[in-house]
């Protein structure tokens, strides 16, 4: 891969390699490993991507926080024996292709399909993640049927997000559709989102636009090819429990995800693709 005057390929002290991106624009961080961005800041603007502070970048392991690419299922599989939101945020990927643009510089990286468990999945496919660097980031998952059946897949973009306080954060653009949490439901979301516990919402039939109000600055979520988003919050007690996390980072996070989840799974048919989009800035 041939890379530009702005790009480079660095190294965490416990091996993990990253291209990093520094530019007029932005600078920005995408690990090989699960093709995970964990950093993405606009010129004179804030980090727009959170990540915990205990994350110690170990292989194998997916980084807490980022961008995890959830695919080619979200959340708990059927199989309660398979990895919890599929393999390919713990597999490294290849990187394929940077092109300096004067807007953007585009990062494109694909996963060896070698690597992928034929028991996960048995489909001749192609999985690739396209990044926008710019003064937004815009994240695009194409998976290409290249076998002569059609499959049908779940998958999402974990973007973490950052906020001073959880408390004085809100989500809106959720109005009018409905959710699930905790296995129940569906119910309406009829007015903008506040976090006062755990919240792990599956949204379906969900507006293309959000928007993260924080006492830092407010940050827009779009997505395309998507109807389905997740909200999440761990809150109090699921954070003692989770790796890599501070008991009290709930405070200074939250997860909008973009999404083909439940009814929107997709189903892709031989020789077409599919392209899942997430278009986050600064507003």
């Amino acid at each position: 891969m041939d890379l530009s005057a702005s790009v480079s390929i660095q190294r965490t002290e416990s091996g993990l390699e990253y291209i990093q991106v520094d530019s007029p624009l932005c600078h920005g961080k995408v690990f090989l490993q699960g093709a995970q961005l964990t950093e993405f800041t606009p010129k004179g603007r804030d980090n727009l991507i959170w990540v915990s502070a205990d994350e110690d970048y170990v292989e194998g392991k997916a980084v807490r926080g980022g961008i995890p690419i959830c695919w080619p299922w979200f959340g708990v599989h059927s199989d309660a024996d398979w990895p919890i939101h599929g393999v390919a945020r713990k597999l490294v990927w290849r990187a394929e292709e940077v092109i300096e643009h004067d807007t953007h510089i585009e990062v494109r990286l694909s996963l060896p399909m070698t690597l992928v468990d034929d028991t996960y999945w048995p489909h001749q496919s192609k999985l690739e993640v396209t990044f926008m660097f710019g003064q937004s980031i815009e994240v695009r998952l194409t998976n290409t049927n290249l076998g002569q059946h059609a499959f049908t897949l779940t998958q999402a973009l974990h973007t973490y997000f950052p906020t001073p306080n959880i408390h004085e954060t809100s989500v809106e653009g959720l109005q009018g559709s409905k959710y699930i949490e905790f296995g129940e439901g569906p119910f309406a979301q009829n007015e903008v989102v506040h976090f006062a516990r755990e919240t792990d919402m599956v949204y379906t039939q969900a507006p293309a636009v959000q928007v993260i109000n924080t006492p830092k600055g407010r940050i827009e979520v779009a997505r395309e090819n998507s109807q389905s988003c997740v909200l999440w919050n761990p809150w109090i007690e699921k954070s003692q429990r989770l790796s890599n996390f501070k008991d009290d980072e709930y405070l200074s996070m939250l997860c909008l995800e973009a999404a083909n989840v439940m009814d929107d799974a997709i189903t892709v048919q031989p020789g077409e693709s599919h392209t899942l989009t997430t278009r986050l800035r600064w507003i």
